[in-house]
């Protein structure tokens, strides 16, 4: 099994393909216990206050999921270090 999980990292991993870390590789990374150095904890909380209040602003159920997917797309390809902008902290 650790044979496989190392192939699909080594396959499928962002660092191959010119990738950096986003937001939810960093909640990857520490649902698997791994520590976070203080900037990746504070992209994390950072991230999770502007989501809820972009999220918050919206005033019906398209805008809503409009920019629910907006938001999924940040975190999933996006660069952490984009959330440790001064613009960032609420």
């Amino acid at each position: 099994m650790e044979n496989r999980v190392n192939i699909l990292n080594k396959y499928l991993a962002k660092s191959d393909i010119g990738g950096t870390a986003s937001i939810n590789d960093l909640r990857e990374k520490e649902y698997n216990g791994e520590p976070l150095t203080q900037k990746e904890k504070q992209a994390l909380v950072n991230f999770d206050r502007f989501r809820l209040s972009v999220l918050n602003a919206q005033t019906d159920d398209m805008a809503f999921h409009k920019r629910y997917q907006e938001l999924q797309v940040m975190a999933n390809l996006g660069d952490y270090q984009e959330f440790l902008k001064e613009k960032y902290f609420l």
